[in-house]
């Protein structure tokens, strides 16, 4: 008595510990949330480049296109812009913009103006958009790492099993526990426990050996390294989880990473800006649906499905979410961890998710129709079949086997009905084909079969070199995050991470505009590396890792420690397990480590045991007791100081090292931002004297449009070029990014791609003028042969006997025949190239930008019938007697060249029924583009055979004008090309160039020679025999006096 008064005593002006300890831990949480602050700052920071250096302006193509709707939304309401027909793109068909748009970022744009910002304007509003919602997503992946890192790790007597339902008497848990767990989050484990057979090795082998190797590292050295909690009690790793640095260092990675920053720079006001956020949002509402053991989140269920609306109203992309929950659903179904919990999560998110979403007017029923969107929908299905069976089973006391015949008759009936009634429906062609880009990210090749598709540089597949570039250092320590959460730490929520990790590399892997996607998951796994790092770092300093601060602790000085003991310490049964009896076999004195398990019934339990076993599961895994697991050793409550020296010197020299790579990182990610940030509309350029200069030759050429050509021209260009020219010139266009009609591009593509009389024919009506983008590098030139290629795959004759129109490009001599005779080179290189002039009785040039960027050209003799018919309201075709959709067609003067069309099925689409000549074509278009050479050859063969069938074409020339031409020896252009053609065999080149030059083939070079030597010199003896039938001399002779004979190799 005496010895405890006199303790207290000297104690007695001594500051309480828990007072220390609060103080310590709230000065390290305002900590935390300074650096949280200048991580969101920094990914605001990063993203504003492109508005310092440029000013407030919308860059690329598609971010014109969601401007100018957001501009139509503000001004005329909800209900005009759900019912716009614009027939200003896409002439003469005109788009249903209301039904062809994911609306969610015009919606969030006219809702900041309307109640945030008004005085702001709308195009300021849409340049900052991405950056806003750049440092939201930033937020929301930190909050995705915080759930996915919360959780209890179970040192001792856990195997990582599955959570336990309340309802089944295998649950222990009290509604004190329950809330717990509800608060702190699930157990963690390891996905090994989870494979069959795996899991046996797992847990007799792997785990005795790991806690032999942890006791007899703290045997031998007093102290446990970090690696677990120096007390040995279950409860104490709680406070040890690093949550919150795993939460930091997610939102660091995430704010500056290029794989988030190119779709979310200032201007760059696409539908990724927004989607981002709502797809990060989704995911950790998810996840924090699935916090605890087995009790249901309604609230953030709900939430989840209402994100997921958003991600649906915002981007196409919600297909990848929606898989990739129904994915994981599932996965932990087959993993044994179905509870009534995952049942209503998943159900509400998806019943909320999917009614939300069917009302978005460009998705509407496709959920429930499209192949792409099923998975989902099945597994909805078999949640509700999973549930109705637990509940019988728990009605009736099934046993486990009873339980399992009703599952089978259960599925099996059901799956015979849904075959039933999915073959009526298949019938009727109700299911909607898989688009060609997701198809893509499937198939073996590269490409997809569809050249309108394979043009766009973003849907190539990804290289390590890109991963790199988007991810820097990111790429090296995210695989480290996923082995630990699949090794250590796993549960509901963290599994999440493995299914995304793999999923995003996957698609990513087969298209590079994916890498996107890499973004959150990558921030994310590298955060919980380094966050583990941290907190072992912050262990060190606290001397023991049970008293390291959680959030919750910090923030409401809750001691975490006794309320989880208060509450773990509880069973079912209101009993506790002996702790100087676990104290004795754990002690670290102990040569062997043993599980906590529940003892076994005995015989005469057999009746309370069936009798309990309502839901008819009857688990194999040891059941976890609650009991602190103390050491009996006090001097191990906390590490040595000699321990906790080396262990925090060994970790200040592994920031060392990392310090230049960190440093590299941040630097790479604020160059790569630089880089990103640049307009495309507006270039940063240096002339000769060194001056810079800024190139707006883009805009300058729309505003030329704008102020110097009639309201109701309509412009010809190339499709990427239709959203900018109809928002900043207002003017009319033929085609744009929406891409929603392969024909219609086909015929531009055919247009300028076809030599210039036949492109003029087709030109004259449906445009007023032609631009063109001339600056070199990705210029229109160079996109030709894309042109080329889709323009065939509606009018098979553009390129006979080659999809892929090899025939027409560049060789080291120059143009082909087919391209120096197109209407796009001819109108490209005016008066650039010797010899290259348009025809002035077609074209004329009106315009050249300052620096020879874009040159328009007007187009002449357009034809004033055609126009005036298109205009003509009653030539519409409305889908209903005063419906606002109405479509437009092409005036009768094109029906010819209609008629010639082949309409373009791709390989998806199974409804169509469409048999032969499509899977022929696309067949040979991939073997083309894995065999050039092989398809050279075969459109040799294809052109010799059209022009021997159709010699009526190619025009004939007399005797004297032959004479004429086999008597001027001259090295020309032409001459050039007659010897690309023999020496490359491209008798399809030949055909083109006859059509127009039909002289071409009887001209000389100054050695005396032409085509016909160069035919017999390379043994092209199908090229010898065309030029037989076209009358080319093979007697002739050369300057050294040899004829095509003499050295002839056939």
């Amino acid at each position: 008595m005496s010895a405890t008064t006199n303790n207290n005593n000297n104690n007695k002006w001594e500051i309480p510990q828990g007072i220390v300890q609060s103080f310590l831990a709230g000065g390290y949480i305002v900590l935390i949330l300074h650096v949280l602050y200048m991580a969101l700052k920094a990914a605001y920071d990063i993203r504003l480049h492109a508005i310092e250096e440029y000013g407030r302006v919308i860059h690329e193509f598609d971010p014109y296109f969601n401007y100018r709707a957001t501009e139509y939304l503000y001004e005329h309401g909800w209900s005009k812009f759900a019912t716009w027909f614009d027939y200003m793109v896409w002439y003469p068909l005109g788009r249903p913009v209301g039904t062809t748009i994911y609306p969610g970022m015009q919606v969030t744009s006219v809702f900041i103006k309307h109640y945030l910002l008004p005085h702001w304007s709308v195009n300021d509003i849409c340049v900052f958009v991405p950056v806003w919602f750049g440092v939201l997503a930033t937020f929301f992946t930190a909050m995705l790492a915080y759930e996915c890192s919360v959780g209890i790790t179970l040192t001792t007597g856990s195997t990582g099993g599955p959570p336990r339902d309340p309802n089944t008497p295998h649950n222990n848990n009290t509604p004190k526990q329950e809330s717990l767990q509800q608060t702190y989050g699930q157990p963690f484990g390891s996905i090994l426990h989870q494979i069959p057979l795996v899991n046996v090795v797992y847990t007799r082998i792997l785990l005795p050996l790991l806690h032999m190797l942890l006791n007899t590292i703290q045997t031998l050295t007093g102290s446990t390294w970090g690696f677990r909690s120096p007390s040995s009690t279950i409860t104490s790793t709680l406070a040890s989880t690093p949550a919150l640095e795993c939460a930091i260092a997610t939102a660091i990675i995430m704010s500056i990473l290029p794989a988030h920053i190119m779709r979310s720079v200032g201007g760059g006001y696409d539908n990724e800006s927004i989607a981002m956020t709502a797809m990060t949002f989704t995911f950790y509402a998810w996840v924090r649906s699935l916090r605890g053991n087995a009790t249901p989140n309604y609230t953030w269920s709900i939430l989840a499905g209402i994100a997921y609306f958003y991600m649906v109203a915002a981007w196409g992309g919600y297909v990848f979410v929606l898989n990739l929950i129904g994915v994981h659903a599932s996965l932990l179904v087959l993993l044994g961890r179905y509870t009534t919990k995952l049942h209503r999560a998943y159900t509400l998110f998806y019943a909320i998710g999917t009614t939300l979403a069917i009302q978005v007017p460009v998705v509407g029923w496709t959920p429930l129709k499209s192949l792409e969107q099923l998975g989902p929908l099945v597994a909805f299905v078999a949640f509700q079949l999973i549930e109705v069976c637990q509940l019988i089973a728990r009605h009736q006391q099934l046993n486990k086997v009873q339980t399992w015949k009703l599952r089978i008759m259960v599925f099996a009936g059901a799956g015979l009905v849904a075959v039933g009634i999915g073959y009526v429906l298949a019938q009727t062609g109700y299911f909607g084909p898989i688009s060609s880009r997701v198809r893509g990210l499937f198939v073996q090749h590269t490409k997809t079969g569809n050249p309108l598709v394979d043009s766009v540089a973003e849907h190539q597949p990804a290289t390590a070199g890109a991963y790199f570039q988007y991810l820097h250092n990111v790429c090296y320590i995210a695989p480290l995050g996923f082995i630990l959460v699949a090794l250590f730490q796993f549960h509901d929520a963290s599994s999440f991470l493995l299914v995304y990790g793999a999923a995003a590399y996957f698609f990513s892997h087969k298209m590079v505009r994916l890498i996107l996607l890499t973004a959150p998951i990558a921030s994310v796994l590298g955060g919980l590396t380094l966050g583990r790092f941290m907190g072992y770092i912050v262990g060190a300093l606290w001397g023991s890792t049970t008293s390291r601060p959680s959030l919750l602790t910090s923030l409401f000085l809750i001691d975490v420690n006794h309320t989880l003991e208060e509450g773990l310490n509880t069973t079912s049964g209101g009993s506790t397990t002996s702790t100087s009896e676990e104290d004795d076999r754990l002690s670290p004195s102990s040569t062997k480590t043993k599980t906590i398990t529940t003892k076994k019934h005995t015989k005469s339990k057999k009746h309370t045991k069936k009798s309990s076993s309502s839901s008819g599961e009857q688990s194999s895994e040891p059941v976890v007791t609650a009991t602190p697991l103390r050491s009996t050793s006090s001097s191990l409550s906390s590490d040595n100081y000699l321990a906790r020296i080396i262990r925090f010197g060994v970790c200040m020299y592994a920031i060392r090292e990392g310090i230049p790579y960190a440093q590299d990182f941040q630097k790479t990610s604020q160059d790569m931002a630089v880089g990103m940030s640049h307009p495309s509309i507006i270039m940063k350029g240096t002339t000769r004297d060194g001056r810079q200069v800024t190139v707006d030759d883009y805009r300058e050429a729309y505003w030329w449009l704008r102020d110097h050509t009639p309201d109701d021209a309509r412009i010809m260009a190339w499709w990427d070029y239709g959203y900018q020219i109809t928002a900043i010139a207002n003017r009319t266009t033929i085609a744009d990014g929406n891409t929603w009609n392969h024909e219609h591009i086909a015929l531009l593509g055919r247009a300028l791609t076809s030599p210039e009389k036949e492109g003029h024919r087709i030109a004259r009506h449906l445009a007023d003028y032609i631009l063109l983008w001339t600056g070199g590098g990705g210029d229109d030139l160079a996109k030709s042969p894309h042109m080329r290629r889709i323009a065939n795959s509606v009018y098979r004759d553009m390129c006979p006997g080659d999809p892929t129109c090899q025939s027409f490009g560049f060789s080291q001599m120059g143009p082909t025949p087919s391209m120096s005779t197109s209407l796009l080179y001819k109108l490209h290189s005016h008066k650039l190239q010797q010899g290259v002039e348009a025809d002035r009785n077609r074209f004329r040039m009106v315009y050249q930008s300052t620096h020879g960027k874009v040159r328009i050209f007007k187009v002449m003799a357009v034809s004033k019938e055609s126009k005036a018919w298109v205009a003509d309201p009653t030539n519409l075709e409305c889908d209903a007697e005063g419906s606002w959709f109405c479509r437009g067609h092409y005036p009768p003067a094109l029906q010819k060249i209609l008629s010639e069309k082949q309409d373009f099925a791709q390989l998806e689409d199974f409804n169509r029924g469409t048999a032969g000549g499509d899977s022929d074509y696309q067949k040979q278009y991939m073997e083309n583009l894995n065999n050039p050479e092989k398809a050279q050859k075969a459109a040799a063969r294809e052109a010799a055979a059209q022009m021997k069938s159709k010699p009526k074409k190619i025009p004939k020339l007399k005797p004297e004008e032959i004479e004429e031409l086999n008597q001027h020896w001259e090295d020309s252009e032409l001459t050039s090309m007659m010897w690309q053609i023999a020496h490359t065999n491209d008798l399809p080149g030949l055909r083109t160039v006859l059509q127009n030059e039909p002289g071409v083939v009887h001209m000389r070079s100054s050695d005396g020679r032409g085509i016909m030597w160069w035919a017999h010199e390379y043994g092209r003896e199908k090229l010898v025999s065309i030029l037989q039938r076209l009358g080319v001399s093979e007697t002739l002779k050369d300057a050294n006096g040899q004829t095509p004979l003499d050295i002839s190799t056939l």
